[in-house]
């Protein structure tokens, strides 16, 4: 079982946060940061950041959307859920949350538990995240999924010089193929980044707490594709001992 607490963040500007840490069996190993869904911190993220700690990595899931509402949590197997939570994101100013979690991450780097390199990985608005994060910080590696706003911020793409997952499915109401098409194109040249468009997938299949969602087949493709991806470039279990 794994080995959870809750950390404190320091920020640029001098406040501070939560964030949730799973550790692995060993106690150590290469970190990663998760970067939560609109609906915050909540048992589908806990759950994420506990399978990556069963692949054997610290496992941090900071509180995004502390400066809005601290510890803001929503059942995302509630559909009614989706739009306040998405009342919330929309109030997030992108520009001193990128800072906080750039924090994060320099937080995790720096937990005695981590002896290894970091990546990251987020989900919809946190998939969005993590695209931004391969551009302002360049982690070991970033795994992002079905990011809404990924489109948006191609223009950019050539700044990504870390190894870059991204998942897509090819049914995502939240995400049009056209912004799948532009986000291929646009990354085609960087041979950093790859894009995975997943027939039949949906918007946040990988959450199967939320059955309006989940698509276990399609999320566990994924899933394989990314424990791969992360072994490669953080490597596996207890790195660093």
């Amino acid at each position: 079982m794994d080995n959870v607490r809750t950390e404190t963040i320091k920020t640029a500007d001098d406040q501070q946060f939560d964030a949730h840490v799973a550790l692995p069996s060993a106690g150590h190993g290469a970190g990663v940061l998760v970067i939560q869904e609109v609906f915050g911190v909540n048992e589908y993220i806990k759950d994420v950041a506990s399978r990556l700690a069963g692949l054997g990595y610290v496992a941090l899931a900071p509180d995004v959307f502390w400066r809005q509402e601290p510890g803001f949590s929503v059942d995302s197997s509630d559909q009614a859920n989706i739009e306040p939570a998405v009342a919330v994101a929309n109030t997030w100013d992108p520009v001193v949350g990128l800072s906080d979690l750039e924090a994060a991450f320099a937080h995790l780097q720096a937990m005695p538990e981590v002896t290894g390199p970091a990546g990251v990985i987020g989900f919809c608005f946190g998939g969005t995240q993590a695209f931004r994060l391969a551009q302002s910080i360049s982690p070991a590696c970033v795994v992002s999924y079905y990011g809404s706003g990924v489109a948006g911020l191609v223009g950019d793409a050539d700044k990504i010089e870390c190894p870059t997952m991204l998942h897509f499915g090819d049914n995502d109401p939240f995400l049009p193929n056209e912004d799948v098409e532009t986000i291929k194109a646009a990354v085609a040249d960087n041979h950093h980044v790859v894009v995975y468009v997943h027939e039949g997938g949906g918007h946040a299949f990988d959450n199967h707490f939320a059955p309006h969602f989940s698509q276990p087949k399609i999320a566990e493709e994924a899933w394989t594709e990314t424990a791969a991806f992360l072994y490669m470039h953080l490597g596996g279990p207890g790195i660093g001992a």
